[in-house]
C-alpha cells in the first residue's frame, strides 16, 4: 500500500508540473514546428522495441583520464538489484541510435558564454550517431519546446541559433519538460543534454518534485556546468536557489555525469566527448528476479571485473528504477 500512496503522489505532481508546461505554451512563445516532427512515425525497422519485463541498464565505462573503454564482455559485469544479484540475459555494446533532448539556458546569466554555447551545440550534433533524434527546450524566465522530437539536426541547429536572451532563470522547470517530450522517443537509449551556467531563480517545479521525476524516467542526463574561472562551480553564488549540486545529483542518479567547464573554449569538446560517451555504451538486460509490481524503488549496481592488463575502471549506471504496478 505505502508503494501505491508514493507513486500516485509522484503522478500527482508530474502532472501539476506538466500543467504549467501547457499554461506556458498557452501565453505565446515561439511556435511549435508546424510539420508535427514529435508526431512523425519512423520506419520499423529503425525503432526498438523491449519486452515489459526486462530492465535495461546503460553503463559507460571509463578509464582514469575519462577515456571511453571498449573491449569488455558479459562475463566482466555483474549486476545487482536491491543487492540480489541478476542474470545478465542481454549484453549490447553495438552503437544504437538514441533519442537526445537538448535542454539550453538563455537566461541573461549566460549572455557572455552564448557564441561558445552554441559551437557545444553544433559539436554535439556532429558526433551524434546519423540516425538520432533531437528534440530542444530553451529555458529562461520559464521552459519553452522550441523543436519538437526531430531527425533533422539541420533544424535543431537553426533553431538554436535564432534564440533570444533575457531574463530570469527556470532550471527545474526545463529538465521536467524535457521529461515529459522524451515520452515521444522512438529508441530506447535516452539522453539528455543541459547546457547552462546552473543558476535557478524562477522554477515553480519544486526540487523534489523535479528528482522524483528524473528517478521515474529512463533517460541518461548529462549537464554542462559553465562557471567564471573565479567562481568555482561546486561552490554556488548565495542567491542561487539550486547549482551544481543539483545538477551533479540528477545526473549521477541516472548513469550520467556533470561536466565543470571553468574556461569557455571548453565547451565544444566537452559537448563531442559527451556524443561519444552516449554512442559508446554497454547495455545490460535482465529480468529481475523480484517478480512483486508494487511500484517501489528499486536499487540498481554494477561491479565490473577488470581483465588483466587493462587500467583501472569506473562504470556509470542508472542508480535504479521503480517497479511496475501492473
Amino acid at each position: 500500500m505505502h508503494g501505491a500512496i508514493i507513486e500516485a503522489t509522484g503522478i500527482r505532481r508530474l502532472r501539476a508540473c506538466i500543467l504549467l508546461f501547457s499554461v506556458y505554451a498557452a501565453v505565446g512563445g515561439e511556435p511549435q514546428d508546424a510539420t508535427g516532427s514529435a508526431s512523425r512515425a519512423y520506419p520499423s525497422s529503425t525503432t526498438i522495441r523491449v519486452h515489459s519485463d526486462l530492465v535495461q541498464i546503460p553503463v559507460t565505462v571509463t578509464d582514469g583520464s575519462g577515456r571511453v573503454v571498449l573491449g569488455l564482455e558479459k562475463e566482466h559485469f555483474s549486476l545487482f538489484e536491491d543487492k540480489v544479484q541478476q542474470v545478465i540475459t542481454h549484453f549490447a555494446t553495438d552503437d544504437a541510435p538514441a533519442s537526445v533532448g537538448l535542454v539550453f539556458d538563455t537566461s541573461d546569466s549566460m549572455q557572455p558564454r552564448m557564441n561558445k554555447a552554441h559551437e557545444a551545440v553544433e559539436a554535439l550534433l556532429k558526433n551524434a550517431n546519423p540516425a538520432d533524434e533531437f528534440f530542444l527546450v530553451q529555458f529562461s524566465d520559464r521552459a519553452r519546446l522550441v523543436a519538437g522530437m526531430t531527425k533533422d539536426s539541420e533544424e535543431i541547429s537553426r533553431r538554436a541559433a535564432s534564440m533570444r536572451i533575457g531574463g530570469s532563470t527556470a532550471l527545474l522547470d526545463a529538465v521536467a519538460m524535457a521529461m515529459e517530450e522524451m515520452k515521444s522517443a522512438h529508441y530506447l537509449r535516452k539522453v539528455m543534454v543541459i547546457i547552462s551556467d546552473g543558476d535557478d531563480n524562477s522554477s515553480r517545479c519544486p526540487v523534489n518534485d523535479l528528482k522524483r521525476i528524473v528517478r521515474e524516467g529512463d533517460v541518461t542526463i548529462y549537464a554542462i556546468g559553465i562557471t567564471d574561472d573565479n567562481v568555482p562551480l561546486a561552490y554556488p553564488q548565495r542567491d542561487r536557489l539550486t547549482g551544481a549540486a543539483l545538477l551533479n545529483e540528477i545526473a549521477t542518479q541516472t548513469g550520467g555525469r556533470l561536466f565543470e567547464v571553468h574556461k569557455l573554449k571548453q565547451l565544444p569538446e566537452i559537448a563531442a566527448k559527451i556524443s561519444g560517451w552516449t554512442r559508446k555504451q554497454y547495455v545490460l538486460g535482465y529480468a529481475p528476479e523480484n517478480p512483486e509490481k508494487n511500484g517501489a524503488y528499486r536499487h540498481v549496481q554494477v561491479k565490473l571485473t577488470k581483465p588483466k592488463g587493462y587500467p583501472r575502471l569506473h562504470a556509470s549506471w542508472r542508480l535504479g528504477y521503480y517497479a511496475p504496478t501492473e
